[in-house]
């Protein structure tokens, strides 16, 4: 009927027919209800959202196929029943995603392909049980359709969700999986640049999240268009996420492979974070990271760095969650305002002026003069609208006279700084520097921008003798322009018994390498006398690291000459820490102020200097203990192809933890040949005996 599909702006994908017995048959040519659109003028709900309301009835005798122009106009009547038998398939139809009237009978079956309508699925929807023939009741006396309506303005950070994620969890909500618990790690496999070490940043904003985590109608509504079962929408409906995110506190130096994150919840709250949590923590972690090394933490040459990049970031969250996290990484201050007005005065928003401005007035004194008027107390200057030595020096100079003159009393009413951001800086630099001193004004500091980041900073510091006293960094760190991607997956590791025990998942691969470590896990980190971390032990959860007491490790990396190896560390710590206990805060979050002093500590004190050279790092080792190690190669020959066999080394960690701590000291102890003979293995230890070395008695250095 295209005047009444064209005046209802409806579009239908069926044929439809009211035959003789009250059945209303709905042909969906290989299409699926969701795809039929409806946005109606008819009539309007309260709230101004489109709405649909029609009687469904059963009209005697009245067939779609049979109306014409004529039968319209001759009384109306068939442009009534059409109206009528139009408007209820689209009601029909749409309702299919939802539960049908509760006395209400629907039945599906196929039908043969035949010439008129071709492969199809009949819907047979049938008046109720009782229902008399002649009187044809109605069992729907009101349908209300209403479709989602597109809203700029909504937010809900909850549904920042991979679609895959709602149809996993609705698919096992429906199989009866909704109370199972399960354990999700957060990691990542490389730094960013190659580099040594990375910042594990953006826990704060994720444990805000968790603590906020909700749906509403709007959002149940949408779920609703796409296909979800009516018992899963209205479980979202009033779903709080009551899980366990235990983390690593935010700052910390992490490595690869390492979890960041660990979550134990429902399939629900387990599931249907996935997309929010790699966000928040990649972006955070990248920015942090790519901060500590054009600060100069890394290199222990601590510099003056402005966050210049609000203007070239991906998006308006991406320029404030990237000063936030710049910030962490030992920025001083944002170009962001609105930063500074989320998160305090630690995220301090910074600036003085631009060329527009120096261009407005008519001369470059005026402009410079105008500023220092407004505001006396904190002047800084942009020198190189024109030209930095021939005009914006000499104005300078002339400016800084003027409030000596005006304020002789008061000596913080002078020139604080003056900026360049365009020519050679280094060479720029050099000459500003020795033509203030020379006019007694060594007080004036310098500030450099323009593409900068870490190399082309260092570069002019080590190479050309820079003299700036601070940088404003831009695109290159708020974007990480060097490698804009922190690669962190979230990987199922376990699910919880009903006897509360744990069954390890494993995501397998063609490299036995890459393949993720199963089980609900604890790492640790180790430190040698020196206060130095080690390396990272991967334990089970529930393992027990001890310090002043052998430790023996797998490393993590199968090409590594020496697979496992004994250490005796001074000092032990349990990584990740519970934020959110059983959706309850369990953790007092620490001030950003804390955070980015925990970040030098561990930069100066605790992290190895060859792990932070920009060129060519130091693999941080990164351990498993033999319980993880032999549940990782066991689990990768039963999975895997289902035929293979446990490796050598996972098969000697097998043997070795059967055994007592004196038995495993003992096999460790054994002369290489003697292991050879004894297990039928070749495993290349470096210890040859007990109390002996190839290093002449002394243990081999780590």
């Amino acid at each position: 009927i295209p005047e009444l599909q064209q005046k209802a702006k409806l579009t239908v994908v069926s044929s439809t027919s009211i035959v003789e017995g009250g059945s209303h048959d709905v042909v969906l040519k290989n299409a699926t209800p969701n795809i039929i659109k409806a946005e109606s003028e008819m009539s309007k709900h309260p709230q101004h959202e489109k709405a649909l309301r029609v009687l469904f009835a059963y009209p005697d005798g009245i067939d779609a196929r049979d109306l014409s122009e004529e039968e319209e106009h001759a009384g109306g009547a068939g442009k009534d029943y059409a109206k009528i038998i139009f408007l209820s398939v689209v009601i029909f139809c749409q309702n299919l995603l939802r539960l049908p009237a509760k006395d209400a009978i629907v039945d599906k079956h196929p039908v043969m392909q035949d010439e008129t309508r071709g492969s199809a699925e009949f819907v047979w929807l049938h008046p109720p049980q009782g229902c008399a023939e002649k009187e044809r009741k109605l069992f729907m006396s009101e349908i209300k359709v209403v479709p989602y309506i597109p809203d700029e303005d909504y937010d809900n950070p909850a549904m920042v969700v991979d679609f895959y994620e709602f149809t996993m969890a609705n698919c096992l909500f429906l199989n009866g999986f909704k109370d199972t618990t399960l354990v999700f790690d957060m990691f990542f496999r490389k730094n960013p640049d190659n580099q040594g070490y990375s910042i594990s940043a953006g826990q704060r904003k994720l444990t805000r999240f968790l603590l906020n985590y909700h749906f509403n109608e709007q959002d149940v509504h949408w779920l609703r268009t796409k296909g979800m079962s009516e018992e899963f929408c209205e479980y979202l409906r009033t779903y709080r996420w009551k899980g366990d995110m235990y983390a690593l506190p935010e700052g910390t130096v992490c490595y690869p492979h390492v979890q960041m994150v660990r979550i134990e919840c429902d399939l629900v709250g387990a599931i249907l974070i996935e997309t929010y949590l790699l966000q928040t923590m990649n972006f955070h972690s990248l920015i942090a990271t790519k901060a500590t090394r054009i600060t100069g933490l890394n290199t222990h040459t601590p510099r003056s760095v402005m966050e210049f990049g609000t203007r070239r970031a991906q998006g308006e969250s991406a320029g404030n969650d990237g000063a936030y996290a710049a910030v962490l990484g030992g920025c001083i201050g944002t170009a962001n305002c609105l930063a500074e007005m989320k998160y305090g005065s630690e995220v301090k928003a910074v600036g003085t002026v631009a060329h527009s401005f120096i261009e407005f007035f008519p001369t470059e004194f005026d402009a410079f003069k105008a500023f220092a008027d407004t505001y006396p107390d904190s002047v800084s200057l942009l020198l190189d609208t024109y030209n930095i030595m021939e005009s914006g020096l000499p104005n300078l100079i002339k400016l800084d006279d003027y409030l000596i003159e005006k304020y002789p009393d008061d000596p913080n009413r002078r020139v604080k700084s003056a900026r360049i951001d365009s020519g050679d800086l280094a060479r720029g630099s050099k000459r500003l520097r020795k033509a203030l001193d020379a006019a007694g004004k060594s007080y004036i500091k310098l500030v450099a921008s323009n593409g900068l980041d870490e190399k082309k900073i260092a570069n002019m510091e080590l190479y050309e003798h820079a003299h700036f006293d601070s940088y404003g960094v831009g695109e290159n760190l708020i974007t990480s322009a060097s490698d804009p991607v922190f690669g962190g997956v979230y990987k199922l590791v376990a699910v919880k018994r009903p006897d509360g025990s744990y069954q390890p998942k494993m995501k397998c691969s063609d490299s036995a390498s890459k393949a993720i470590i199963p089980g609900k896990k604890m790492p640790w980190r180790l430190y040698d006398e020196n206060g130095q971390a080690q390396c990272d032990l991967i334990a089970m959860d529930g393992e027990v690291i001890e310090a002043g007491k052998p430790v023996t490790m797998v490393n993590l990396d199968s090409d590594a000459i020496e697979r496992i190896v004994t250490i005796v560390p001074t000092r032990v710590k349990q990584l990740l820490v519970p934020h959110i206990l059983n959706g309850e805060l369990a953790i007092e979050l620490p001030s950003i102020a804390e955070k980015k002093a925990y970040i030098v500590k561990q930069l100066t004190e605790e992290t190895w200097e060859s792990e932070l050279r920009i060129e060519m790092p130091h693999k941080h080792y990164v351990n498993m203990t033999p319980a993880v190690a032999e549940c990782r190669s066991r689990m990768y020959a039963e999975l895997h192809g289902g035929k293979g066999k446990l490796d050598k080394t996972a098969f000697l960690l097998y043997y070795m933890s059967c055994r007592s701590q004196d038995r495993e000291r003992q096999l460790i102890q054994k002369p290489l040949g003697e292991i050879g003979r004894h297990e039928g293995l070749k495993i290349p230890f470096w210890r040859q005996s007990a109390g002996s070395s190839p290093a002449g008695g002394m243990e081999k250095p780590r």
